[in-house]
């Protein structure tokens, strides 16, 4: 995996100076044009940054084919000195995308940036000094927002405490280490089986994870590594057969989106070193398998393995991992008792530029048989997805014109052969505000809608509505029992949600504008390779091709079946015979 890792840092390298501007006329002089938007930025991970780590590491080790390439460092320097060009006077950098003069982002390139310098200081090659001068005031700058700036979300906490922790490493600045202190009194988002307050196991818990590493050895806490244990023991169940991680319940923007293990590798291979635990050390292989580049400045692997050289020694075996399992993870989390005192701490449930992720530690059963790998969850839209093989059933997903979207189930309970989920949903209308309450502009020519005191309206006609899903083991495949009574005569429709590289088939049932498929009876089969799913259960109750606000993906197929509410539905889904099957067969 090393070897693989030098290789293809030195093909970065090339690709970066490739992009480098060298017009010194040019307002991006020095800097690496990101080729999604055409301009140069200082983030860590389109920016300029990035490059730089790919070019520090190669002119570092004497296994790339730039070692201490002098055209190489020529180019080093013009980007650190557009990095500086770039740098805000209050310390910040703006990422490019939203945040302006941003400390957590800032952060993100201090973490990367730090590591690039203590890499290059080790160098002791004296061509390196004006790019070490100009790393080291980049970062010297930005100490004034890192002690004073802010953040939006839960992770990001914990990027300002690693941040915080090169600072202190590198400037001996114990304000440093107080203010990480602030940060970490707030205490650890984390249930007891392991899942960040954010539920993105794609990118933002390998995130919380390598930033409290660093945190752990930088502040002297090693007590931080204790949530980073819980995730990754967590994690050992949330990666289909092939390597994908499970995105379908994420509360960020990885949701449903492909995601592989390779953010990972240093979590897993660091604390693997550290405990000596062979599940680590096999996650970390499996892991490593997946890591196509060194990857962004703030998670450089090559550049932390050149920094810690026993990481390139790493051994275990995927052997230890487990193929079949069945588990509710968070099942015993006591969400309700939490939820029920967020009224009393003031902030009414708003805040600016995040969420609430009031769906942190909302149960998720994991199920994985061989290639076969499914995911029950609640408080999202979808309820049910399934990997088989090649096959990719991203999501089952109810959508209703009651409160019109999807219906998020809240509960899972366990039943002998799967597990029950409940959605309930409600919808009422306000009656006339009290006339001792109305403002003086209700009485004026001018009432605005915004100025009458909506609060003081009283509720009425509420009405609710609740759905149920049984969704069970058989033989074949699984079925799914659905039920909803009340109100009558609410149009439903339920979603199927595949890959967009199969094949659908089904016998009834005719296509939308958008692409879709109305499916009205019989049996439809998604084939993908010789593997393949069949459901039996379409139904067309109405003919309504979309329900308001519930969004469908693009670049995927799409099957709606559409029914009326009372309904008592089955759904029967049977999987081809797996690989394992087959050759018992023979």
């Amino acid at each position: 995996m090393y070897r693989q890792l030098v290789n293809s840092n030195d093909r970065a390298v090339e690709r970066g100076m490739a992009r480098q501007m060298l017009d010194p006329e040019n307002r991006y002089y020095g800097g690496t044009i990101d080729p999604y938007t055409g301009v140069a930025w200082v983030n860590h991970t389109t920016g300029t940054p990035t490059d730089m780590c790919y070019w520090g590491a190669a002119l570092s080790n004497p296994d790339s084919i730039y070692y201490r390439d002098e055209a190489l460092l020529d180019r080093l320097l013009l980007a650190t000195e557009f990095v500086l060009r770039l740098q805000h006077e209050d310390g910040s950098i703006s990422p490019g995308w939203t945040n302006y003069h941003s400390p957590p982002d800032t952060a993100f390139v201090v973490v990367g940036y730090s590591q690039l310098y203590q890499l290059l200081v080790k160098q002791e090659w004296a061509p390196l000094e004006p790019v070490l001068n100009n790393i080291r005031l980049f970062l010297e700058r930005t100490i004034p927002v890192m002690l004073t700036g802010g953040c939006h979300t839960p992770n990001h906490r914990w990027v300002l405490c690693a941040a915080l922790g090169f600072l202190h490493d590198i400037f001996g600045l114990e304000e440093a280490v107080q203010r990480a202190e602030q940060w970490l009194a707030e205490g650890m988002d984390i249930t007891p089986d392991g899942e960040w307050t954010e539920r993105s196991n794609g990118i933002y818990s390998a995130v919380s994870d390598i930033m409290l590493i660093h945190a752990a050895r930088l502040l002297n806490r090693p007590e931080l590594l204790e949530p980073v244990r819980l995730n990754l023991r967590m994690m050992v169940y949330l990666v289909h057969p092939t390597g994908e991680i499970v995105t379908d319940y994420s509360g960020r923007q990885d949701l449903g989106s492909v995601h592989d293990l390779s953010p990972y590798y240093l979590p897993y291979a660091i604390l693997a070193r550290l405990d000596e635990d062979p599940l680590f050390a096999g996650m970390a292989a499996w892991a490593g398998d997946t890591l196509n580049d060194p990857g962004v400045c703030s998670v450089n692997t090559l550049v932390r393995l050149l920094l810690e050289p026993e990481l390139q020694q790493m051994s275990g075996s995927q052997d230890v991992l487990p193929e079949q399992y069945e588990v509710i993870l968070n099942e015993h989390f006591v969400r309700a008792s939490y939820l029920a005192q967020m009224e009393a701490v003031g902030h009414h449930g708003r805040i600016s530029h995040s969420r609430m992720h009031t769906d942190f530690g909302a149960p998720v059963a994991r199920i994985r048989d061989g290639e076969t790998s499914v995911t029950v969850m609640t408080e999202v839209p979808p309820f049910f997805a399934l990997r088989h093989g090649k096959v990719r059933l991203l999501a089952v997903q109810l959508a209703s014109y009651f409160n019109p979207g999807y219906i998020p189930m809240q509960d899972m309970t366990r039943l002998p052969q799967g597990y029950r989920l409940t959605g309930e949903q409600k919808k009422g209308y306000y009656d006339p505000i009290p006339a001792n309450e109305l403002p003086e502009t209700a009485s004026s020519d001018i009432s605005p809608w915004y100025l009458l005191p909506h609060q003081s309206r009283r509720h009425t006609h509420e009405q609710t509505f609740r759905v149920g899903a049984e969704v069970l083991h058989t033989e074949n495949g699984w079925t799914m029992h659905l039920t909803g009574e009340e109100p009558e005569d609410i149009m439903m429709q339920l979603s199927f949600v595949f890959g967009s590289e199969g094949e659908l088939t089904y016998e009834d049932g005719t296509e939308t504008s958008d692409g879709h498929h109305l499916w009205s009876s019989g049996n439809l089969r998604y084939t993908c390779g010789e593997d393949w799913i069949e459901i039996c259960g379409g139904e067309a109750g109405h003919l309504a091709p979309s329900v308001r606000e519930a969004k469908l993906p693009d670049k995927c197929k799409v099957v709606l079946v559409n029914f009326m509410t009372p309904f008592d539905k089955t759904i029967y889904i049977s999987l081809s015979p797996s690989m394992a099957k087959k050759l018992q067969d023979q």
